[in-house]
């Protein structure tokens, strides 16, 4: 199997070809908006280069979601921030749009769905990020948090390296369907 460095060039660059994108943006956000009236809050960030546009579903949940975007510190842990406007991000740590941390954290439950970032995933619900480890980190704190990736058809593949402190997702949103990586888990 290809190294983490090989695989987010190659995966990079698929995305980065992905035809029809901002179409499949659209399709992707309505079924997630769709599926995410029960939850209390949403965790999310701001997408950069040529991630999905989360910044038009993060508008969207504005108006009835209590919505936090993280905020990554130099010391590898991430912390949340309720935001209620786009206009109170800022470009942070990697030009990445955060809130300042100044905003109040959200309260985690059972009901707090947290949207991953990652370039490929597999159909178990690991994923291949950027290679800091903060939502890893982050998501082991809370094991009751809802975790949801969007991604591209053609960034789900069958094998990525995994290392015993990822943290899968629990669903997948691609514009094609919705994949239950371990939904006997939530049926416990």
């Amino acid at each position: 199997m290809e190294d983490k460095k090989s695989l987010r060039k190659k995966f990079s660059e698929i995305r980065k070809n992905i035809p029809h994108k901002s179409e499949k943006d659209i399709l992707i956000k309505n079924i997630f908006l769709e599926n995410s009236g029960n939850a209390d809050t949403i965790l999310i960030y701001a997408s950069f280069g040529t991630e999905i546009d989360t910044i038009s579903i993060a508008e969207e949940l504005m108006k009835t979601h209590v919505t936090a975007f993280p905020v990554s510190h130099e010391n590898g842990i991430m912390t949340f921030h309720i935001v209620r406007s786009i206009e109170e991000l800022h470009k942070g740590m990697y030009g990445i749009y955060e809130p300042d941390i100044s905003l109040p954290q959200p309260e985690i439950t059972d009901n707090t769905i947290c949207i991953l970032p990652g370039l490929a995933f597999t159909p178990d619900g690991y994923r291949l990020g950027y290679g800091g480890g903060y939502y890893d980190r982050f998501l082991e704190k809370y094991p009751q948090i809802i975790k949801t990736a969007l991604a591209y058809e053609e960034l789900i593949t069958e094998n990525l390296p995994i290392m015993s402190h990822d943290v899968r997702a629990d669903y997948i949103v691609t514009p094609e369907r919705t994949v239950f990586c371990h939904a006997e888990k939530r049926q416990q």
